[in-house]
């Protein structure tokens, strides 16, 4: 899945301000309109993959939290303007980079709690849905057409399994 860069997503929401901004986490189901943003982290990533390659990338999360309390006074979601609102004052104390990938940070009841990234950014009526979809695990050695590191065998892990010979009876 391709990331959303923070510059992207910026512009995305600057396009809509005067829409009612939601967003949905699994299949037709949103976050309940009473959220609140509760933060905006800064999340500088270094790292070494398993073909001993250093990676460095940062993130930037925006943690939505969604009261307990169903029944809630508020059933419209919070305009975008607001959402902006919250990410300029972030900006005037942490200086964020407008290439870093954007996470959303949800969890409920009957969510468990993940960062979750924005696959779309639909308009539908006077909403602006963030698409939300689990990240998934890859091997960076293997997605630069190299190979990992070896075991003790001098095996490489990430390599196909070899079949075994048939044995003769």
């Amino acid at each position: 899945m391709e990331t959303l860069e923070w510059q992207n997503f910026k512009a995305q929401l600057s396009a809509h301000p005067d829409h009612h901004l939601q967003f949905e986490y699994a299949e037709n189901t949103r976050i309940r309109p009473s959220f609140h943003i509760t933060e905006i982290k800064l999340a500088p990533i270094t790292s070494v993959d398993c073909g001993g390659k250093m990676n460095a990338w940062t993130e930037v999360i925006v943690q939505i939290w969604e009261p307990e309390a169903e029944g809630s006074a508020v059933d419209t979601p919070m305009k975008v303007a607001k959402a902006l609102s919250i990410i300029e004052l972030v900006e005037r104390s942490l200086p964020i980079s407008q290439k870093a990938t954007v996470k959303i940070e949800f969890g409920n009841t009957q969510f468990d709690t993940r960062q979750l990234l924005p696959r779309e950014i639909k308009v539908v009526d006077d909403n602006l849905i963030v698409d939300l979809r689990p990240e998934t695990v890859q091997c960076k050695a293997i997605e630069r057409g190299q190979t990992c590191g070896t075991n003790s065998a001098g095996e490489e892990c990430c390599a196909p399994v070899k079949a075994e010979p048939a044995k003769m009876e």
